[in-house]
């Protein structure tokens, strides 16, 4: 599993085991046997899950994986570090797919199965990836990923705080989500200079009706987050048709908690079609 850090990276440099950390991936390698195994315990793998990992690096979490069930798929952007994982375990048990994990074809390589997915995002692609796996959430059992212990504050916010905000109501139309534990710079080499959490995403029912459209709300809600909703949000809405008491004119975008934003995008979807 790798760690990408949001600061500056250094140049290249051999690990500790002799891996190669490349300065253009970002990457810190978790190497802290305890976190490795609380991961796996929290993912818990079945034999017959068809687990795919993200990212995985030089392999200490698709080990430890692949210790417990016969087989996972592998997606890996870095062609060498793809090269050694294919060599050591063979592709009976590893199936390693070279790729930019952004444009990877999930329904089509799903089929008719449900994905366990796993692993660590780097920082410059987790929310487009984040938000592109939601829109096939439906083929998915859950997520267990490693990210910024920031990122995954904002995604766990409730409203009020300073970490409420557009990716956390987005991510929550789609999935529940649990902090499970956090993880310190040194359980990674080299050690980046952020600290990281553990999250678990688990799929349900929608709670909007258009993602697109709950999107585009938040984009302009959140766009000016200090400003009271009569200054922006109100007459943005108006403009559309809408008209809503219950959004306060003089409260701000981060007092209004997740469901109200899910029953304002659900009018705004209903707008476009011309039911409103």
């Amino acid at each position: 599993m790798r760690r990408s850090s949001p600061s500056r990276p250094a140049p290249a440099r051999r690990t500790r085991g002799g891996v190669l950390a490349r300065r253009r991936f970002g990457q810190h390698f978790l190497v802290d046997k305890g976190v490795i195994h609380a991961i796996v315990e929290a993912i818990g793998p079945r034999s017959d899950d068809a687990i795919v990992e993200i990212g995985p690096g030089p392999g200490a979490l698709t080990d430890a994986l692949l210790a417990r069930i016969g087989h996972i798929d592998a997606i890996e952007i870095d062609r060498d570090l793809a090269a050694a994982l294919t060599a050591r375990h063979g592709a009976d048990r590893l199936s390693l797919h070279q790729a930019d994990v952004l444009g990877f074809d999930w329904r089509g390589f799903a089929g008719d199965r449900r994905l366990r997915i796993v692993g660590n995002l780097p920082y410059n692609i987790s929310t487009p990836l984040l938000l592109g796996l939601a829109d096939v959430a439906d083929i998915v059992v859950d997520q267990h990923f490693m990210l910024q212990k920031e990122v995954v504050a904002r995604i766990v916010a409730g409203p009020g705080g300073a970490d409420y905000g557009r990716l956390g109501i987005l991510l929550q139309a789609r999935y529940e989500c649990d902090w499970l534990f956090d993880v310190p710079p040194e359980s990674f080499d080299p050690p980046p200079r952020v600290d990281s959490a553990v999250l678990r995403m688990t799929p349900r029912p929608a709670r909007v009706r258009s993602m697109s459209a709950l999107s585009e709300l938040l984009a302009v809600a959140f766009g000016q987050r200090r400003k009271m909703l009569r200054g922006h949000l109100l007459p943005w809405l108006r403009e559309r048709g809408i008209e809503d008491e219950t959004l306060e004119p003089t409260r701000r975008a981060e007092e209004i908690d997740q469901e109200t934003w899910y029953r304002v995008a659900d009018r705004l979807a209903e707008s476009r079609l011309g039911v409103v």
